[in-house]
């Protein structure tokens, strides 16, 4: 029974890399019209993908392009958000496809380190994938990570340490 279950799991993402090889121009620059670098726009973009996946989204419904590329679209607004710049909203199909950026290897690379860091984050103890995410992800300062979390700024600071260190080993796995 295990085997249907990979077999078709494996399909389900062949089906997501085709998805993916066909639209990837469209997705970035979708990320990029709301104003993200090159690099930047692909982080959105696989963000999107891993929200597409979390959520059972099937790549071969017909609204699999449409939802990514709201998901995308969303996830560059909250990262504009966040680092507190602006952009004016424009519609989805505003932007020509040919102004995107085609992503380099690099890029591509980084994507890929991106997707095993987040699988270690999720290997991380409850609190401290909390601490990773405040502290590391949303450059909190310590003390207000530890008030949120109720904890001691130096209880902060020792989790941060071992999961840096968790981290490493797993990446270098």
């Amino acid at each position: 029974m295990g085997d249907v279950r990979s077999t078709s799991s494996d399909d389900r993402l062949e089906r997501l890399d085709a998805l993916v090889r066909a639209e990837r121009t469209a997705f970035i620059a979708v990320a990029r019209s709301e104003g993200l670098g090159a690099e930047d726009a692909l982080e959105c973009v696989q963000d999107a993908l891993c929200t597409f996946l979390d959520r059972d989204g099937d790549p071969a419904d017909p609204l699999a392009v449409a939802s990514v590329k709201t998901m995308a679209r969303n996830a560059a607004r909250n990262r504009r958000r966040r680092h507190h710049r602006r952009f004016p909203h424009d519609e989805l199909g505003a932007h020509p496809l040919e102004a995107a950026a085609e992503p380099s290897d690099d890029l591509v690379a980084r994507a890929e380190d991106i997707v095993r860091l987040r699988a270690c984050v999720a290997e991380l103890c409850a609190i401290q994938r909390e601490v990773v995410m405040l502290r590391l992800l949303e450059e909190r300062p310590g003390e207000d990570v530890a008030e949120a979390l109720g904890l001691t700024r130096g209880h902060v600071d020792v989790l941060v340490h071992r999961a840096k260190s968790a981290l490493r080993a797993c990446m270098t796995r």
